[in-house]
């Protein structure tokens, strides 16, 4: 109850924080999120812009764990997984706060999973995130980013809910690992303190998810 009562807290914290606390909105939010989403960059801060995409690629690191926790949960779990792609943290701290500890997996994987339990979908989103995060640092303004983030709510909150995204995986992990079989409390924590390719890397070399039939075979009854 008391994790539960802390993840609401903190996306009732973000959502005041979004509304009425970053800065205000500028003229020309819209467009800009329009540029990046359709990739006319020009004359957009490349730090912008990869932070546009990681916010991307967050969604997907997310999806390849939360979609599998969601089979032994009662509420919707590929709903709140879904909605993170267009708001972040926003939609999956309501599911951190209202799911279940859930460390086995019963049944069969469908197409879907096995695309998401897929160490090739870690491994391609390592390698676009380190694309990203490469042309971001060689290319990007940071004067300007840090400019932007104190007067841009877009940016700000953007900012924030990316840090935020960072921080609540390991939320997920434990119970991921668990199913998986894998106990290595060493190798939890180095996923946990480093941001972003930490969970990353655990989706390129996390074990395969064991499938376990749900259904129980009648044995003979002897007369």
């Amino acid at each position: 109850m008391l994790r539960k009562i802390a993840f609401g807290l903190l996306w009732l914290g973000f959502v005041v924080y979004a509304f009425f606390f970053a800065p205000p909105d500028q003229v020309g939010t819209f467009e800009l999120i329009k540029n990046l989403s359709i990739g006319q960059w020009q004359g957009v801060n490349p730090l912008v812009i990869v932070l546009f995409n990681l916010m991307g690629i967050w969604p997907l690191i997310y999806s390849a764990v939360v979609f599998i926790d969601g089979r032994g949960q009662k509420i919707p779990a590929w709903l709140f997984s879904t909605t993170s792609f267009a708001v972040g943290a926003f939609a999956l701290l309501p599911y951190l706060a209202l799911r279940e500890p859930n460390n086995q997996f019963l049944g069969q994987k469908n197409t879907l999973l096995k695309l998401l339990d897929s160490r090739v979908t870690g491994f391609v989103l390592t390698v676009a995130t380190v694309i990203l995060v490469t042309y971001g640092l060689r290319a990007g303004d940071w004067g300007s980013f840090v400019q932007e983030w104190q007067t841009n709510r877009f940016i700000n909150v953007m900012s924030l809910d990316f840090c935020l995204l960072c921080l609540l995986f390991p939320a997920l992990l434990g119970d991921d690992m668990a199913r998986r079989g894998w106990k290595n409390p060493q190798f939890f924590w180095l996923i946990t303190l480093i941001p972003l390719f930490g969970p990353l890397v655990y989706l390129s070399v996390r074990p395969p998810l064991p499938e376990v039939s749900t259904s129980i075979s009648k044995q003979p009854v002897a007369n």
